[in-house]
């Protein structure tokens, strides 16, 4: 299994980034795909979440802002950031997830300045 995330950078607050994970090696459409972070000496929270059939679950910080989607053709989640605050700094991370197995990729840095 291989989960590659990508897309990441530094991009100045208000700026917009958006993230892609290329899923390998899982029947994509039978798991949820999440997008987490976590920033330096914290934990790692959930942003945002999509079920195979659309559904989407977003930590309360970015509603309106962020935008999770995926393309089950492709094996493919996206995370649309846009208005980025110097808090969204982290490294951002894919999850596959299907009952209690759970499938994490490498990461990418997100890093807002103000």
């Amino acid at each position: 299994v291989q989960l590659q995330a990508s897309g990441g950078g530094l991009v100045q607050a208000g700026g917009s980034l958006r993230l892609s994970c290329a899923a390998s090696g899982i029947i994509f459409p039978l798991h949820v795909m999440g997008w987490y972070r976590q920033a330096p000496g914290k934990q790692r929270d959930l942003v945002a979440a999509i079920a195979s059939g659309g559904s989407t679950n977003y930590a309360d910080s970015v509603k309106g802002r962020f935008t999770i989607s995926r393309d089950n053709a492709k094996n493919m989640v996206y995370l649309q950031m846009n208005s980025l605050k110097p808090e969204d700094t982290a490294v951002y991370y894919c999850k596959a997830n299907k009952y209690t197995t759970n499938y994490w990729g490498q990461g990418t840095q997100v890093t807002v300045s103000s």
